[in-house]
């Protein structure tokens, strides 16, 4: 009826949107959905805040984050880290062997700790969506998954995880580690990970990818490999995985993350690899601040394929720094992709927050009516300005709640 006072859980007042920075507009939101967008929004709310015109988003989405392994660095020497930053990065399966041996002190009663010291960081940094990996093998066995289980249950509310069953030590090297995956599956991961790049043959690559496609076909779930991640043009597993996808008509499916190797790829089999990629419906996880080589995102994106960025690491064996913001992870972006156009700017900002959301299935990720209320407010009016800061949000909501700050401070 027109002219209806309206009633909200919560209602943000005279906030600007992106590309509409001039008009100041209300949010209204009720049981945890977005319900009215619109100037002068008449009803109040049960909560109200005052956004003083600064800019209001969707909250961000954090592809890509080795929980299992956050705050890990200070147990190990540097050894690892040096190898897989070398120039050309031609020792990283030498990093990963290395890495794995803390491993060997796995145990859920520290992981959890770790995990929610970067689950808080999370909330504070308007991170909504995690798509968090945790490895699974003869070393690590499933004490990760079982930290990372415990901490999607503690943090629902507040930041939603989809946990990876990833065999990072591969699948034909290291026995059991198809079935470890499959048993995390059945305790309650959602994803089926992979890293077939890190076996030492195609034919041991191909049977690495066709395993963990038969998990995941047999329960139903989405599949993250991590692809070609090294300095070695010729590493084909990105290729095998968008076939794969193809053959198994999961489109849509299958994310591929890194794909390191494509920076050294000849032009032809690049755009071989694009045709596949957009065929396939695949998108690319691109880190490229965790090591010296990266996909190559102009051209990926220029062809119309999905790519988006990730955290990847927070001081690790691969990673020394990292705070679960997303933001920081665009500025970097933007200085090593040369992305520094307000146009290139805009598609950063889309690359952690909307086409992320995208390339993890969650649907109607949106600011708008209709959509559930995931969104922050800046403390600045503009993306330019946002990217230039890359502080945390003034105000978080996340399933239609406002996040509590000082909950997560401590």
């Amino acid at each position: 009826m027109e002219g209806e006072v309206k009633e909200f859980d919560l209602v943000v007042r005279n906030a600007c949107t992106r590309g509409l920075p001039e008009t100041l507009v209300d949010i209204g939101v009720k049981e945890g959905v977005i319900t009215s967008i619109g100037e002068n929004l008449r009803g109040k709310g049960e909560k109200e805040i005052d956004a003083g015109g600064r800019l209001a988003t969707e909250s961000f989405v954090n592809t890509h984050l080795h929980l299992c392994k956050v705050y890990t660095l200070e147990m190990m020497d540097e050894e690892a880290l040096k190898d897989y930053h070398e120039a050309g990065m031609g020792k990283a399966m030498n990093a990963i062997e290395m890495a794995s041996k803390i491993k060997e002190k796995y145990a859920e009663e520290w992981i959890i700790k770790n995990v929610r010291r970067s689950m808080k960081l999370a909330a504070l940094n308007g991170v909504t969506h995690i798509r968090a990996f945790a490895d699974v093998d003869s070393k690590a066995k499933l004490e990760g998954v079982k930290a990372l289980l415990k901490a999607k249950e503690e943090f629902k509310d507040v930041v939603e995880l989809q946990i990876v069953a990833f065999p990072q030590d591969g699948v034909v090297r290291e026995s059991g580690a198809k079935e470890l995956v499959e048993e995390a599956i059945k305790m309650g991961a959602d994803v089926v990970g992979g890293i077939p790049w890190i076996e030492f043959t195609e034919e041991d690559e191909q049977t690495h990818i066709d395993a963990m496609f038969e998990i995941a076909n047999k329960y139903d779930k989405d599949i993250s490999m991590l692809v070609d991640d090294a300095g070695d043009p010729g590493l084909r597993t990105l290729e095998m995985l968008a076939v794969k996808t193809i053959q198994e008509n999961r489109f849509g499916r299958s994310l591929a993350h890194h794909a390191r190797a494509m920076s050294m790829y000849p032009g032809p089999y690049l755009q071989k690899v694009i045709a596949l990629l957009k065929k396939a419906e695949m998108g690319v996880v691109s880190d490229p601040h965790t090591g010296p080589l990266h996909a190559r995102v102009r051209e990926l994106l220029d062809a119309g394929v999905l790519v988006v960025l990730g955290q990847d690491d927070i001081s690790d064996a691969y990673y020394p720094y990292g705070r679960n913001n997303l933001l920081e992870v665009v500025f970097l972006s933007s200085h090593i992709l040369w992305m520094t156009s307000r146009e290139d700017m805009e598609k950063l900002y889309d690359m952690v927050t909307v086409d992320a959301a995208k390339s993890i299935g969650l649907k109607n990720f949106k600011l708008k009516e209709g959509a559930q209320a995931n969104f922050v407010v800046l403390r600045e009016n503009s993306v330019r300005e946002v990217i230039r800061n890359h502080d945390e949000p003034l105000y978080v909501i996340s399933h239609g709640k406002l996040v509590d700050r000082e909950k997560y401070l401590t």
